[in-house]
């Protein structure tokens, strides 16, 4: 086993300690803020908080050491956020973190941060960093892998930048290759025997399952896609016949262009008509009053005094076109979100103050948000699924079920899920323990109590057995068998390194 120190930036409850220490390394101390975070290291790596060097942007100088890790906070970057780069002051840590690692110069590193960061749109600033990286003299690679391939029930696609001081180690450092499916969800529930194991193959590494049969081994709910195993909110509320076909109507017409600007568009009762001209619009009603469908304003008419507003009320009203403002092309209007406008807020203010008077209503699914799901169910996954979605530290609406359905037609599939499943309601959220072994923790790794709390810092982790395979793989170069430890003083770059020029 080989012999290393190494040191734990950002590092939350220890995902990088506890892959580094079972291959041999030694922790020579960690940096990180979270109260919840340190206690979760300290306690289950039996280590005092001495060894906690605090605040990251504050540190000038790192205990010697052989392997540095950084688990970037990935807000800045995430697809899920606001995507402001360097623009937001979490992005500045990464300017932190190459200071310290040019004035400390391991001889290797990992840098871990999400997928967003090799978004196109990130290119600025991911060879921002890859550029910093060779200033401090060190010769490094961008890997994108998904824990899936890894060793986890878990779609987590993370970007992993290795590196070392010396050109011969990167251009030894070999990555194994994918292994998907080598752990299934029913690997890791707490109740539940997997008998038979789901070995069928995916169309795709990192897409989720489906069974022999070719039956997705989840259900999604959702009234803006369809499928096989989609259960819409006219599938679980009492509904005709007619009312069903109203709603595929608006599902199989919301995204044509025709009817609007956006990627799924509000659709008026003429609308309806020209499709079939039968449909009521007390039918339509019917549907709103049961909550599947929603009313939305479309177009407005200015009608009162303008000059006495607010500026944000004022730009609103400056996007009129001959005194009418049509609401689609508010929402994509990159001002009104830089300004931050709450747009339906300020119509409804304008409209109550007697400035404008709706001219046109639309309708629309009431449930729009894809992650929200119906009635606080996102997707359910049964035992027999092979994957498992992104944890992440805010928690989701997905569940999981042990209870395995048979069936030989999709309409079968389909209809046992509910019957057995879904009205009995025998599904549940993942426990803490399964969400431990999603990442790579043991089961009984201690966190706190409540759920939040541990689902914010299990979410926030780094997935234990992927980093474990880059860092067998970087001892494996041999980069840990020659004394070449240098303290040699850091380039003359490594001043500027605090701060970040605009890109």
């Amino acid at each position: 086993m080989a012999k290393f120190t190494y040191i734990d930036l950002f590092a939350g409850i220890g995902g990088f300690h506890l892959a580094l220490e079972s291959i041999g390394g030694t922790c020579c101390g960690f940096s990180e803020i979270a109260p919840d975070a340190i206690k979760a290291y300290c306690t289950n790596y039996n280590i005092t908080e001495e060894h906690n060097f605090g605040d990251i942007t504050k540190l000038t100088s790192l205990p010697k050491h052989d392997f540095m890790t950084a688990g970037v906070p990935c807000q800045s970057w995430s697809i899920a956020g606001k995507n402001l780069g360097f623009d937001d002051d979490r992005g500045q840590l990464w300017n932190d973190t190459l200071f310290l690692l040019n004035e400390s110069r391991p001889k290797t590193f990992i840098f871990e941060n999400v997928k967003g960061l090799t978004d196109p749109r990130n290119k600025k600033a991911l060879d921002y960093i890859l550029d910093r990286i060779a200033q401090a003299g060190y010769y490094a690679q961008p890997f994108v892998l998904n824990a899936y391939d890894y060793g986890v029930p878990q779609t987590r696609v993370r970007i992993y930048i290795v590196g070392f001081k010396e050109k011969k180690y990167l251009d030894r450092l070999v990555i194994p290759s994918p292994a998907p499916g080598s752990v299934q969800l029913g690997d890791i529930l707490d109740d539940y025997d997997l008998c038979d194991r789901n070995n069928s193959n995916t169309k795709s590494r990192w897409s989720l399952s489906c069974n022999e049969q070719g039956f997705n081994d989840y259900f999604l709910f959702n009234d803006l896609r369809n499928g096989h195993t989609t259960i819409h909110s006219w599938d679980i509320i009492p509904t005709t016949d007619r009312q069903k076909y109203i709603c595929y109507m608006l599902l199989q017409n919301r995204r044509k262009s025709i009817y609007g600007i956006l990627d799924g568009n509000a659709m008026a009762l003429n609308h309806f008509r020209q499709i079939d001209p039968s449909i009521q619009l007390c039918e339509i009603e019917d549907l709103v009053a049961m909550g599947i469908l929603k009313t939305c304003p479309y177009k407005y008419v200015i009608t009162g005094d303008t000059s006495c507003l607010p500026e944000d009320d004022r730009f609103l009203l400056s996007l009129a076109r001959c005194g009418t403002i049509i609401v689609d092309e508010l929402k994509i209007n990159k001002e009104i979100k830089k300004r931050k406008i709450k747009i339906s807020q300020s119509l409804h203010r304008l409209e109550q103050n007697g400035i404008i008077k709706c001219a046109e209503i639309r309708y629309d699914f009431k449930n729009t948000k894809i992650s929200t799901g119906l009635n606080g169910v996102n997707r359910i996954f049964l035992p027999t699924s092979k994957i498992y979605p992104t944890l992440v530290a805010s928690d989701t609406n997905d569940y999981i079920t042990t209870v395995p359905i048979k069936a030989t037609t999709t309409e079968e599939w389909r209809a046992t899920f509910m019957k057995e499943i879904y009205y009995k309601h025998k599904y549940r959220q993942i426990t803490k323990s399964e969400a431990c072994r999603i990442q790579g923790f043991p089961p009984d790794f201690i966190l706190p109590t409540a759920r939040s709390r541990w689902m914010k810092l299990i979410g926030n982790s780094v997935a234990v057995p992927v980093v474990k395979m880059l860092a067998q793989a970087i001892v494996s170069t041999g980069v840990f068998d020659e004394n070449d430890w240098d303290r040699n003083t850091p380039t003359s770059t490594h001043q500027a390194m605090r701060l970040f020029d605009c890109i």
